[in-house]
C-alpha cells in the first residue's frame, strides 16, 4: 500500500508513502534548516578565519560517528516499513526499537560534544559560530527527540500508513544531519 488512500486527492503528494501532511511538514522543515544553513554559510564568509578556528575546535570524529549512527538508524527504520508491508508487526516494532535506540545514541554523543564545548572549548571562539552551531545542532537534536516520540507512537499504533509517515519524518532527520555535518564540521 503506497500513498494516502482517502477519497480526497492530494495531487502529487498522494503517491508518496505515509500521510500526505507529513510531506508538507517535511518540506517546511527542510526550508527552515535551509535558511539556517544559508545563514551559517553567509556568517562564515564574513569571518572565515574566526569560523575556521572555531570549526577546528569541533570533534569531527564524534560528528562522523553520529552521521553513521543516524544513517544506520534510517536503515533500521526502512526495514521496519518493509517488515510491516509484509504484515510482520512484531518485526517492524523491533526495527523501530533499533532505529530509536540509535537515535538515543546520537543524542548521547551530541550531549558529550555539547558538554565539552561548554566546559572546555568555547573560550576565544567566534561567538557567531558558537551561536549558529548550538542553534542548528540543537534544533536538529530537538527534531531527533520528536522523531523518537513519533517512532514510539507508530510502533504502538502499528499500521503501514503510520509507519511510513513516522519513518518519513525520521529520514528527514537523517537527511538534515547529513547536510549539517559537512557544512558545520568540514567545509571551509
Amino acid at each position: 500500500m503506497q500513498g494516502h488512500k482517502n477519497a480526497e486527492s492530494w495531487g502529487p503528494l498522494s503517491s508518496l508513502p505515509g500521510n500526505p501532511m507529513i510531506w508538507i511538514l517535511i518540506l517546511s522543515e527542510l526550508m527552515v534548516f535551509g535558511v539556517g544553513l544559508m545563514g551559517f554559510v553567509i556568517a562564515r564568509d564574513i569571518d572565515p578565519v574566526g569560523f575556521a578556528k572555531s570549526q577546528d575546535s569541533l570533534n569531527r570524529l564524534a560528528g562522523a560517528i553520529n552521521t553513521m549512527v543516524l544513517i544506520t538508524s534510517g536503515l533500521f527504520a526502512a526495514l521496519a516499513v518493509e517488515a510491516r508491508a509484509r504484515d510482520n508487526v512484531q518485526t517492524s516494532r523491533w526495527w523501530l526499537l533499533a532505529a530509536g535506540s540509535f537515535g538515543v545514541i546520537f543524542l548521547i554523543i551530541k550531549a558529550f560534544e555539547y558538554r565539552d564545548k561548554i566546559l572546555h572549548n568555547s573560550a576565544g571562539l567566534n561567538e557567531n559560530f558558537l551561536t549558529l552551531y548550538f542553534l542548528l545542532t540543537g534544533f536538529h537534536a530537538a527534531h531527533v527527540v520528536m522523531g523518537l516520540v513519533i517512532l514510539f507512537i507508530v510502533g504502538w499504533k502499528n499500521n503501514l500508513e503510520n509507519i511510513e509517515t513516522g519513518t518519513a519524518f525520521w529520514h528527514m532527520v537523517d537527511l538534515i544531519w547529513v547536510l549539517l555535518f559537512p557544512v558545520i564540521y568540514l567545509l571551509r
